[in-house]
């Protein structure tokens, strides 16, 4: 029996990529207005449980199989009229450009008038304390497992995609009353390293705070394996309202009030439901946080947390304002979006982003600096030619000997190699040059003997000497739902991701009988 199980594994570790196969209808959502992108709208296929989420530019994709069975695309997104598209009416080549207009409440001035009183009667703050109360009974407190599109990248301060991966995923959960990192596990249907967009080995490297060559500005991301779906699962600070989720949040159900500042902003609908919706601010020395709840009227379910913290001593690379109207670098934010499903609330998605800095190691450097014991002097070797006029001002070159700045009286430069004559007397020059061949058949020069500073001199290129990169980059992590199954039984330990590894490195991989009816929502080319 053992041995049969084992063959079946294999069986499934190596099964080759399907996705292939696979044709799209493509289309994107934008703004009837604005003309901006819609994101995270929900596309749906009507009178079934299969869908997606637009990305972040408002594009999705569509297998043109539901075009051959005529099927209808529901698309629908918070503060947005639904919308329903016949996928006959979508072309297959070209990319649909589908237009959302502006929700408008029709509501009645008695409605109205029990808004306002009941807005008199119950501040923001009330409000989300209610909905706070309300988690175990609008959350699913038995088991369930969630089907969907996960996917990591990063975008390049040219708004470029790097390091795509792709999964089709499967994650099963015990409920809210469980811990989820403990206990809900997961298992990858297929995945993807996608080479359609380009791959950068040092953006993909863990963070690093010890060499800081890849970190984020004041904040600490724990690597946990190096695995990015785990990082984005301990971001739903919803699912893990029992424990410390991310700053200033924090622990959901005890710090979201107490470290927040709450204020009205204008109802918003979803799917003909009208919901609270609930600012909240908090300012810092360092950082400063912008946030949104979207909340039921009916029940006091979360439906949405936006959820941006900001680095105020820092400005953004674009130097714009963003929808916050402020333009401080980002250094993450947070999306989560529940839906009712069964007088449940499950995820419909989660978006983890943050941004970092990436160190690049300097161009244009030093090869080396030795002596000329003949002619006296130093050499200094560069690794390319350097700007004459720069290289030859010897005041860029400041040499101490045992303590004593040494001054220049000449220096001569070679393609990348510059001569420097020490301003000595002969004998003095002698015995300096005496005691540096010495002590350096012992080992190397220690600093105190002889230190070397050389700045201001650039290369043909306009690099400067030693000076190290700082590029900016965007990480996301993102998982979109497309099916829910309640009353789920979890499969074999063997058959599921390993939490304490890279989600792309050596995991098993495992398809269900229903794999085709799944796929990846991968971003249009720009």
């Amino acid at each position: 029996m053992k041995l049969n199980y084992f063959v079946i594994i294999c069986f499934f570790l190596f099964l080759p990529p399907m996705w292939g196969q696979q044709e799209f209808i493509k289309g994107k959502l934008l703004d009837v207005q604005t003309g901006e992108p819609v994101v995270f709208a929900t596309i749906r296929i009507k009178g079934k449980a299969m869908g997606v989420i637009s990305n972040q530019d408002g594009g999705f994709r569509i297998p043109k199989r539901f075009k051959a069975l005529g099927d209808v695309l529901i698309i629908s997104s918070m503060g947005y009229q639904k919308k329903e598209i016949p996928i006959a009416d979508l072309s297959p080549e070209d990319i649909n450009i589908v237009r959302l207009y502006h929700g408008v409440l029709e509501l009645s001035e008695a409605i109205v008038t029990a808004k306002k009183k009941r807005r008199r009667r119950q501040s923001p703050r009330r409000i989300v304390k209610r909905a706070i109360e309300a988690i175990p009974e609008n959350f699913p407190q038995s088991t369930f497992s969630t089907i969907g599109y996960y996917r990591d990248y990063q975008l390049n301060q040219e708004n470029d995609y790097i390091n795509l991966n792709e999964a089709i995923i499967e994650v099963f959960d015990k409920g809210f009353d469980e811990l989820d990192h403990k206990t809900s596990q997961v298992r990858i249907y297929d995945y993807k390293r996608n080479e359609d967009f380009k791959r950068y080995s040092l953006a993909e490297q863990r963070y690093n705070y010890h060499t800081q060559q890849k970190v984020i500005n004041n904040a600490f991301l724990p690597d946990y394996g190096g695995n990015e779906f785990v990082i984005l699962r301990i971001h739903d600070a919803l699912r893990n309202y029992k424990v410390n989720s991310f700053d200033f949040i924090n622990v959901l159900e005890q710090d979201l009030l107490r470290n927040h500042h709450f204020f009205w902003e204008e109802d918003t609908y979803m799917d003909n439901n009208i919901l609270y919706t609930i600012g909240f601010r908090l300012t810092l020395p360092v950082h400063r946080v912008h946030g949104i709840l979207h909340i039921s009227k009916h029940d006091f379910s979360i439906h949405r947390i936006e959820y941006a913290l900001y680095d105020r001593l820092k400005v953004n690379a674009v130097k714009k304002n963003n929808r916050h109207n402020t333009n401080k670098q980002l250094v993450f934010e947070v999306i989560m979006e529940y839906k009712p499903v069964e007088g449940k609330m499950f995820l419909n998605y989660i978006s983890f982003h943050n941004s970092f800095q990436l160190w690049d190691a300097p161009i244009f450097m030093l090869r080396g600096i030795t002596v000329d014991l003949s002619k006296k002097c130093f050499i200094v070797t560069f690794s390319d030619l350097p700007v004459r006029k720069s290289a030859t001002n010897l005041r860029n070159y400041k040499f101490w000997f045992q303590g004593r700045k040494l001054k220049f009286v000449r220096g001569y430069l070679r393609r990348n190699v510059m001569e420097l004559y020490p301003d000595m007397e002969k004998a003095e020059l002698q015995l300096m040059f005496n005691e540096i061949e010495n002590h350096g058949k012992r080992g190397q020069l220690e600093k105190e003997f002889l230190d070397v500073k050389i700045s201001d001199i650039k290369d043909l290129k306009g690099n400067l000497l030693n000076k190290w990169i700082s590029r900016d980059y965007q990480q996301f992590r993102e998982y979109f739902v497309q099916q829910i199954r309640q009353n789920t039984e979890q499969v074999p330990d063997s058959l599921l991701m390993k939490k304490n590894r890279p989600i792309f490195k050596d995991q098993p991989i495992v398809r269900p009988d229903n794999f085709d009816e799944y796929w990846m929502n991968t971003p249009l080319k720009q």
